[in-house]
């Protein structure tokens, strides 16, 4: 532990302006960004506030290597931080917080180096931190620990202590059999701490336990066979007392140990059968209700509620309703069983694609672990015991309404319509389903939109897409009401060939009595009796400001409009950003300034104390502490002093026109000590619209794909330019091109950028945009497209193989825009088609594919790469094995991002090519060599 610098007060008003972030003139001369300074670039991770908002609890760390928690007492007292802690847990009552201390990050690279055995390796320790007294207690060797969700003073751990080490001596040999060995299958020893007094119980051979929410009860499963719990089965200890009941006493398997909101009750499910390759296993669901000597049976195979031949599931979850009046468990068929006396040669592996299919194969094996876990939702009746069964096969997704208390359930059912596999608008039936007899009553068949239920089940609501309104069906009429003018809420951006979305649900006010939906800047009040709507915040529209109401109670079920709220706003033509108060239909402005407001907001439960992050681009999202009045802001965090040893940029808003006339807006990003009388290279990135994002901070990190860092590219000397795209109908290539090349154009006309030194950059989407347009100007002088799509007719008949979805609806009406199918389009297919212009190529292209890519078929970039090459053009393409549509592991992200910059150095600086530009990079010296150095010849033709 270690005392943090405390930071000086930064405070300022209601409505004023937030002081500028920008890096104050460092001691040392500032240095451009490089790939080097990723891994240790700190950000802020979790954040917590104790319910009387008086201590903040978060974690700071690198990119790559150790980080810490941070335990803050508010306004400005005592500061304290524990090393490598994670997982962070502020205990209910606010008095503790427990985390995992993770081991040194060279230790752990070390054993692995060293091939350490698992038991060897380095292990987590657990720490527990007394916010009152400022004491940490820690222990070693934790795999897992547990808090009550809504009670302080107790922590539920499991160790796996080291060996102890091999006694060779001959009284050794002679002595008595060792205990058994502490395993997954065998269990662990479980501990129970009191954290007021620090006592601790031990359970050992423990494979499953939990926790009340309430602290009362803790509940585990043992093997039995030592000192403490002779038999296997499950037992419950009384937390305040410390009594121990066996409630269950049996060899084989239980798990899914569940508490109902009191403690008062426990649900399990147990498997006779200890043979782990079993392929059926026939599950027991159990309760247990405090005060009763043993778990009792509630369903088996034999009185399971579902069809003839069904098991209870051993997969779903176990859920009571919130007053403790039913238990929701799964049934499921009997899983099917392959023919065991066929030996693995005689096994016939086929797949049948057939007409009616209601799902393609490729959507089968993408779900197949998922469809083999599916099950079917059922009712227990408490404290009686009758079970119902709710979902079917033909009605298979329930939901329970108002937290498991309502007599109904709501069931969805797309079987009917699931084989309409190049329409990504799926229609649904949605139903009541009585829990009292698993009986059905209509809401509204083939509806297209999610259907959800009102907090007290009053009400089924959904955006319809054909209407673009939403759609309310009351309960107790059975009638169904749309709401529609004076507001339009669906997305009036949105140039897809498709239904517009909505901008989305705020929530419903207490008794189901309005739902609060936006439009693009407002806040409506939708009566679900009468349909008429009430505009709540007024001016957006005419502000051109959004409004949007910060839920800040996660487990709130209304809103309550008796209290002043709190809301986000942003300003459309500025994109500023901020907090707004909504009070009786009034809207006051309490912060706004020059940067946007990060996701995450924090408020303490029981005090008017708030977590939050502003961000610029010069602005280093710091963790803010403030009141719900924001008349004083305190920094928690001063990470911006990164910043300061670095040249930073600037970023500003820009306008211009494109090819039809349409005014649009970009960012443009500028080079740390900009002089506009210099020539800058230049980067283009793009994806749809982005100007939205003026004030966002650019966090130095690698690359996942053909994408632009923004710091480290103005940093770095470049000019990066981001405009904003619309689309026309059936024309995406060239929609893409009467946006960007008019405002580059326009950037080119300021006189700062060297004409003959752009690139352009982008990923997917972007990377299908950046690969056409280098068929239609040679105006960029290096391209870098990511996983782009070469050619939309083979694309179009392929599969997403993420989903197994087909990649028609693609195409068709979502993002690509065609608007009709191959057939009925051709032609435009072909012309927004790269690979048909490959010809025109004159752009030196780094193309970034990977073999496993889940959305895009890196056939795609073979096609592209292919071409290019047969062309005699200069061509690159990198893919990283099983990868997939973005960079997932860091080695990669590095890897690439350097391969990415030495190619865009060399092309826009002059830069010296490395080697695997000139020579490539042989299979042979695949993970040997990676061919970084400069070439000592330059690219032939250069």
């Amino acid at each position: 532990m270690h005392l943090l610098l405390l930071l000086a007060l930064a405070l300022h008003t209601a409505h004023a302006q937030r002081r500028s972030k920008t890096p104050a003139p460092a001691a040392v001369t500032q240095v451009p960004l490089t790939l080097g300074s990723f891994d240790g670039w700190q950000a802020v991770g979790t954040r917590q506030l104790t319910p009387d908002g008086r201590w903040a609890v978060y974690s700071v760390g690198p990119q790559e290597g150790d980080g810490h928690a941070v335990f803050r007492q508010l306004p400005m007292g005592r500061t304290d931080s524990v090393q490598r802690a994670a997982l962070l847990q502020t205990a209910y009552d606010g008095r503790h917080v427990a985390f995992a201390i993770r081991p040194q990050t060279g230790a752990v690279r070390q054993a692995k180096r060293l091939k350490k055995k698992k038991e060897e390796m380095p292990r987590d320790s657990l720490g527990i931190y007394d916010l009152a007294t400022g004491t940490l207690w820690k222990t070693p060797g934790v795999l897992n620990f547990k808090m009550p969700e809504k009670a302080g003073g107790v922590v539920a751990y499991q160790t796996d202590p080291a060996p102890a080490p091999k006694d060779t001596t001959a009284a050794r040999k002679k002595a008595p059999k060792p205990p058994r060995k502490f395993s997954e299958e065998n269990g662990y020893p479980l501990v129970l701490r009191h954290l007021t007094d620090g006592t601790e119980r031990t359970f050992a051979y423990a494979t499953e336990y939990a926790l009340a929410k309430n602290g009362s009860r803790l509940a585990y499963v043992s093997t039995g066979n030592d000192s403490t719990d002779r038999l296997p089965g499950v037992y419950v200890v009384d937390v305040p007392t410390g009594r121990r009941t066996k409630i269950y006493e049996a060899k084989g398997k239980q798990k899914r140990l569940t508490f109902d909101e009191r403690g008062e009750q426990l649900a399990f499910l147990t498997d006779a059968d200890t043979n782990a390759k079993s392929l059926v296993h026939y599950h027991q669901l159990r309760y247990w209700r405090a005060g009763q000597p043993q778990a009792r049976l509630l369903a088996d195979t034999t009185s399971q509620p579902g069809p003839k031949g069904w098991v209870v599931s051993g997969d779903a979850p176990l859920t009571f309703a919130e007053d403790g009046s039913k238990l929701f468990f799964g049934t499921a068929p009997k899983a099917a069983v392959p023919d065991t006396t066929l030996l693995p040669e005689e096994v016939v592996s086929v797949e049948i694609w057939g007409p009616t299919d209601a799902r393609l194969q490729t959507q089968q094996k993408a779900t197949l672990e998922q469809d083999r876990k599916r099950a079917y939702t059922a009712v227990a009746h408490l404290p009686e015991g009758r079970v119902v069964q709710l979902s079917t096969l033909e009605v298979p997704e329930v939901e329970p309404i108002n937290r498991g208390r309502a007599e109904a359930v709501l069931g969805i059912s797309r079987e009917k319509y699931t084989n309409r596999h190049w329409d990504w608008n799926p229609r649904q039936d949605a139903y009541l389903i009585s829990t009292r007899d698993g009986s059905r009553r209509l809401i509204g068949t083939g509806i297209q939109g999610d259907v959800n239920v009102s907090p007290e089940g009053k009400y089924a609501y959904w955006f319809s897409l054909p209407d673009t309104a939403w759609v309310v069906w009351s309960a107790r009429t059975g009638q169904t009401l749309r709401m529609t003018r004076p507001a339009f809420f669906a997305d009036e951006d949105d140039d897809h060939p498709d239904y517009r979305r909505a901008y989305g649900v705020a929530g419903w006010t207490k008794g189901d009595a309005a739902l609060w939906v936006y439009d693009k800047f407002d806040i409506w009040a939708l009566d679900p009796e009468t349909a008429a709507t009430t505009n709540l915040t007024r001016s957006g529209r005419t502000a051109q400001r959004e409004y949007r109401y910060l839920r800040l109670d996660p487990e709130a079920r209304w809103i309550d409009d008796t209290q002043p709220l709190l809301l986000r706003h942003f300003d459309h033509t500025t994109k500023r950003g901020g907090f707004s108060q909504w009070a009786g239909g009034q809207v006051k402005p309490l912060l706004e300034g020059d940067f946007n407001v990060q996701p995450g907001v924090v408020k303490a439960r029981q005090a008017p104390t708030l977590l939050f992050q502003e961000t610029a681009f010069r602005q280093f999202p710091e963790l803010l502490v403030s009141d719900l009045t924001f008349r004083q802001v305190q920094p928690l965090t001063a990470l911006d002093r990164q910043l300061a040893a670095y040249k930073w940029g600037t970023a500003e808003l820009v306008r211009f026109t494109n090819g039809n006339g349409v005014p649009l807006q970009g960012l443009l990003y500028k080079p740390a000590d900009f002089d506009s009388t210099k020539k800058y290279p230049m980067l283009v990135y793009f994806y749809e619209k982005n100007a939205d994002n003026l004030y966002n901070f650019s966090t130095p990190s690698p690359a996942g794909g053909g994408s632009v860092n923004y710091a480290y590219a103005a940093s770095n000397g470049y000019v990066v330019f981001v405009p904003d795209i619309v689309y026309e109908i059936g024309h995406p290539g060239m929609s893409a091109y009467r946006c960007i090349v008019p405002g580059v154009l326009s950037i080119i006309s300021r006189g700062f950028v060297d004409k003959a030194r752009i690139g352009t950059v982008g990923h997917s989407w972007g990377g299908y945009q950046t690969s056409f347009l280098i068929t239609q100007t040679d105006l960029f002088r290096a391209a870098v497209p990511g996983a782009p799509v070469a050619n939309m007719t083979s694309a179009y008949g392929g599969i997403r193989w993420g989903t197994g979805m087909s990649r028609q609806a693609q195409y068709e009406a979502t993002q690509s825009r065609i608007g009709g199918s191959l057939w009925q389009k051709p032609l435009q297919y072909i012309e927004n088609s790269p690979l048909f212009f490959a010809d025109r190529v004159t752009t030196p292209t780094l193309i970034l594919h990977n073999d496993d890519d889940d959305a895009v078929p890196w056939y795609q970039g073979i096609e592209f790469y292919m071409a290019l090459k047969r062309l005699g053009k200069p061509v690159w393409m990198v893919n990283y094995n099983g990868e997939k549509h973005g960079l997932r592991q860091r080695k990669n992200q590095e890897d690439w991002t350097r391969r990415m910059w030495q190619f865009l150095d060399h092309y826009l600086k002059d830069a010296p090519a490395p080697r695997w530009m000139t020579d490539g990079l042989p299979m042979v010296e695949k993970g040997v060599n990676q061919r970084f150095e400069p070439a000592p010849t330059p690219i032939g033709g250069r």
